[in-house]
C-alpha cells in the first residue's frame, strides 16, 4: 500500500511559484495555486506551500500560470533551413518549452540538426523528418520538385536511428514546393508512415492535389496543418461552409492544426470555419524567421487571436498545451501541471487594452487582451523571470 509522505518527509522543493492563477487545462483547474517542483517534476500542487519549504521562490501574482506551451508547429533549424531560427531565445523565452520542428531537415541533413539544436538547446525540441531528404534548405528550389530527393529507406532508417525525437513525417504539397510530383509525393509518404507506423504532417494550400484527395491519405492520428489557410485548397466550400470530407475526416481521428505562419492563417476563414462549428484541435505558431516579428511573433499572441474569436481562454489555452502533447504522444510527459510531469512551466501577464492582430495578409482584427510572457521554468529551472 502507497503511504503518503508528511511534510517533514516530503524532500525540499528546488522551486516554488507562488500566488498564481494556474490554469491546467488537464485538470479542468482554473484556481489560484502554489506549485512545487523538486528534481525538475511537478511535485505539490496546493491551496498554500509554505515558502520555508523551498530553495527558491518565485512570485507569480496577477499572472497567469499555465504548462509549458507546447508548440506543434516551428522551424529551428537555424544556419542551415533558410526558414530557421534560434530555439530557445525565441520559442523558449516567450513559453513554448516544448517544440516540434515540422520537417526542416530531412534524411542528408538530420544529423547536423540533431547535434547542432536538438541535443544543445534548453527547450524540448522533437521534429518530423521532411519527405524530401534534403529538407527545407533553400528558398528558391522546392524540396520535392525533383522527385529524386525521396528515399525512403534511407529516411526510414534515420527515423528509426532517432525515435527518441523523431516522431513523423512531414509533406509540403504547394506546388511552388512539390511542383508536378504532389501526388506522388503524397503516395510515398503515405507508404513510408505506414512502415514506421508514424503520423504524416500535410502543409496544404495552393496544390495541384485536390483536398479530398489528401483528405484520402490521411488516418487517425495523421495532422493537416495551416487549417484556417487562404489560399486554393481549404477546408471551406463553395459556400464558405466547412467541407463536408473535412468534417468526415476530423470525425476519423485526422487532427487539424491551426498553423498560423506567414502565409497560411486568414481571419475571414477562421471566422466562417469557427462560426460554422469548426475548431482546430491543436494552436500552433509555425515560427520561423519571416513571421518571427510578425504577424506571428510568438505561441501565445497566436493563442489569444482564437480568444478574439470567441474561444474561452482555458479551451485556446488546452489546444496550446494538453492537446498538441497528445498528437505528439507525449501528453504523460508534457502539457500538463500534473504532479509527476515534467516541471515545465509559463507565466504570463493578462493585459487589458486595444491590440492589432495581423493575419498572414495583413488583415487586422483589434483585440482587448494579449498574453505577455514574464515567467519561463524549464525541467525546474527558471530560465526567464
Amino acid at each position: 500500500m502507497t503511504r503518503v509522505l508528511t511534510e517533514a518527509e516530503t524532500p525540499p522543493l528546488d522551486l516554488l511559484l507562488t500566488g498564481g492563477t494556474v490554469v491546467d487545462p488537464s485538470q479542468g483547474l482554473h484556481a489560484r495555486k502554489d506549485i512545487g517542483i523538486a528534481q525538475g517534476r511537478i511535485a505539490l500542487v496546493e491551496d498554500s506551500i509554505p515558502q520555508a519549504r523551498a530553495r527558491q521562490v518565485v512570485d507569480c501574482h496577477d499572472l497567469i500560470v499555465t504548462p509549458g506551451l507546447v508548440d506543434l508547429h516551428v522551424h529551428v533549424y537555424e544556419g542551415a533551413s533558410h526558414y530557421g531560427i534560434e530555439v530557445d531565445s525565441t520559442c523558449l523565452a516567450t513559453g513554448a518549452t516544448t517544440v516540434l520542428d515540422l520537417g526542416s531537415a530531412g534524411a542528408w541533413t538530420f544529423a547536423g540538426f540533431r547535434r547542432q539544436v536538438i541535443d544543445v538547446a534548453q527547450t524540448r525540441v522533437y521534429a518530423l523528418l521532411n519527405l524530401s531528404t534534403t529538407g527545407m534548405i533553400s528558398p528558391i528550389v522546392g524540396e520535392l520538385e525533383d522527385i529524386r530527393n525521396v528515399d525512403n529507406a534511407l529516411t526510414a532508417r534515420v527515423a528509426r536511428a532517432n525515435r527518441d525525437v523523431v516522431i513523423g513525417i512531414k509533406l509540403r504539397l504547394s506546388t511552388p514546393l512539390v511542383g508536378n510530383n504532389g501526388a506522388e509525393a503524397l503516395r510515398l509518404a503515405r507508404e513510408l508512415c505506414d512502415e514506421l507506423s508514424v503520423p504524416l504532417v500535410i502543409h496544404p494550400g495552393n496544390t495541384e492535389v485536390g483536398i479530398g484527395e489528401i483528405l484520402d491519405g490521411l488516418r487517425a492520428g495523421d495532422v493537416l496543418t495551416h487549417a484556417y489557410h487562404g489560399n486554393a485548397e481549404g477546408i471551406l466550400d463553395e459556400n464558405g461552409k466547412v467541407r463536408q470530407d473535412i468534417r468526415a475526416a476530423a470525425d476519423r481521428g485526422v487532427v487539424f492544426d491551426a498553423g498560423h505562419g506567414r502565409g497560411s492563417f486568414s481571419w475571414e476563414v477562421a471566422e466562417r470555419a469557427i462560426g460554422d462549428g469548426f475548431l482546430a484541435n491543436t494552436i500552433s505558431s509555425d515560427l520561423h524567421v519571416y513571421n518571427l516579428h510578425g504577424p506571428v511573433f510568438d505561441l501565445a499572441t497566436t493563442v489569444m487571436k482564437f480568444v478574439h474569436l470567441g474561444l474561452p481562454l482555458d479551451d485556446a489555452l488546452a489546444r496550446a498545451t494538453l492537446h498538441p502533447a497528445r498528437a505528439m504522444g507525449i501528453a504523460g510527459e508534457v502539457g500538463s501541471l500534473a504532479v509527476g510531469m515534467a516541471g515545465d512551466v509559463a507565466a504570463f501577464a493578462l493585459e487589458e487594452g486595444s491590440f492589432a492582430f495581423y493575419d498572414s495578409a495583413d488583415v487586422v482584427r483589434t483585440a482587448r487582451q494579449r498574453l505577455v510572457p514574464r515567467i519561463v521554468v524549464k525541467a525546474g529551472r527558471v530560465v526567464r523571470s
